[in-house]
């Protein structure tokens, strides 16, 4: 398949690139990027994005596939077409999978998978303990050589810190990164949602945020200790921004992320006992809300991944201290960052797809997040202006367990391009 994109806007940090250009491709491949280029001669599909931004695809560090083992709620099928959807060619899925991937096989099994019925690049992340546990390390070498991207027991945290401090050993040894769950489960006490005013009125018990900053911390300190490269997930306090900041500036070999939730809602969307806002970490005040929002323009922060977290409507539509934590976020990532992110003035368009593509790419070493020269054809071509209203009942995501149904966001995905095959056409899947 030859793919001519023209009179599209390219925005490609990575290689300085922000000017109206065509981009043509063949066999997969980036060929050339110019002006007013013309290729003509045998089949060729020619892309016209005026007035639209073409960009690298996205890439999400951190979501769950649910498969193998919860296939009820999401699978790889279905959740490369929610990603693909949203903007992401290429996403990394969490261990916490029955069972686990803490070995070469379900490593194996999700890869092929991917390859068979997917239709965005998949990458898995390994478990740092075995079954996730947190009692014994898994095999990390093992783990890389198969194809882990990084290790993590997501979803747990690793309580004891003399292992976590032999992963971090490993990791560094294997050259693979490590994504730290920071949340100490005794602080947590059986807490439900915030610790705060919102708690107390609703009579629900809180999670102090001392629960993740204690850990995120210890994370850091080890880190700096044993030089490897730690990577902390999900970041929702003033308290952790300002650690990492610190860690940072102390030259700890630290990066992190938070995700659109943190930047977007406050503790008030659980009011009438809302389980779709229900998440770990929790939604916290809008003190860390602005908090977030200056990591991420000052750089402290630099991912916002998804944390797309699947569940059947069963699973949510309890008592809330009973509801599962986690929301879907695919397919509201992108359009949540450039309405509460670009168009707000925290960020620039190309900072945006800074923290959404190039920098995920770098912290998990892919061959992705720019638009070079004879690099894989993942590419997106978005409308940032464009409105629509969610609407969770047209998800492509099996579960629909997002609190955004009805609001009112900026930015459409109209193509996705998956290593040169048009995935999305016109915002359809194909």
């Amino acid at each position: 398949m030859r793919i001519l994109i023209k009179n599209g806007f390219v925005l490609d940090p990575e290689n300085n690139r922000a000017d109206f250009l065509d981009i043509y491709i063949e066999e997969g491949i980036i060929v050339e990027i110019g002006k007013e280029l013309d290729y003509t001669g045998g089949e060729i599909e020619i892309i016209d994005a005026q007035g639209k931004i073409v960009a690298p695809g996205l890439i999400d560090m951190h979501c769950h596939l649910r498969d193998p083992g919860f296939e009820y709620k999401e699978d790889i099928e279905s959740g490369t077409r929610s990603a693909a959807v949203g903007g992401f060619t290429s996403i990394a899925c969490m261990p916490n999978t029955n069972p686990p991937i803490d070995n070469e096989p379900i490593i194996e099994y999700i890869r092929t998978k991917s390859k068979s019925v997917g239709v965005v690049n998949v990458y898995p992340v390994g478990a740092i303990t075995k079954g996730l546990k947190g009692e014994e390390l898994a095999e990390i070498g093992e783990l890389k050589f198969a194809g882990a991207v990084a290790i993590s027991d997501d979803g747990n945290p690793v309580m004891n810190p003399s292992l976590m401090r032999r992963a971090l050993q490993y990791a560094n040894m294997f050259d693979i990164p490590v994504i730290s769950h920071c949340e100490d489960k005794e602080l947590v006490d059986g807490g439900v949602m915030n610790e705060g005013y919102m708690s107390t009125y609703l009579g629900l018990k809180g999670i102090t945020r001392a629960a993740e900053e204690v850990m995120v911390a210890r994370d850091v300190i080890l880190a700096g200790e044993t030089g490897a490269s730690l990577h902390i997930a999900h970041v929702s306090t003033a308290g952790s921004v300002e650690i990492i900041r610190q860690a940072k500036a102390k030259g700890v070999r630290v990066t992190c992320e938070t995700c659109p939730h943190y930047f977007t809602l406050t503790e008030k969307a659980v009011e009438g006992y809302n389980t779709f806002a229900k998440m770990n970490p929790p939604l916290r005040t809008e003190e860390d809300v602005e908090a977030i929002k200056e990591g991420l323009r000052d750089g402290t922060i630099d991912v916002i991944a998804t944390d797309h977290a699947p569940h059947h409507i069963d699973e949510k539509n309890v008592e809330f201290d009973k509801a599962l934590n986690g929301i879907v976020g695919f397919e509201t990532a992108l359009a949540l960052g450039i309405t509460y992110l670009v168009d707000a003035g925290v960020l620039t368009m190309g900072q945006l797809i800074e923290k959404m593509c190039v920098n995920p790419a770098k912290i998990l070493g892919l061959n992705k997040g720019s638009l070079g020269i004879n690099k894989p054809a993942d590419i997106i071509v978005i409308d940032p202006k464009e409105e629509f209203t969610v609407d969770i009942n047209k998800f492509q995501s099996r579960s629909k367990n997002s609190p955004y149904h009805g609001y009112k966001l900026k930015g459409t995905v109209h193509y996705t391009i998956v290593g040169g095959k048009v995935v999305v056409m016109q915002k359809i899947l194909l």
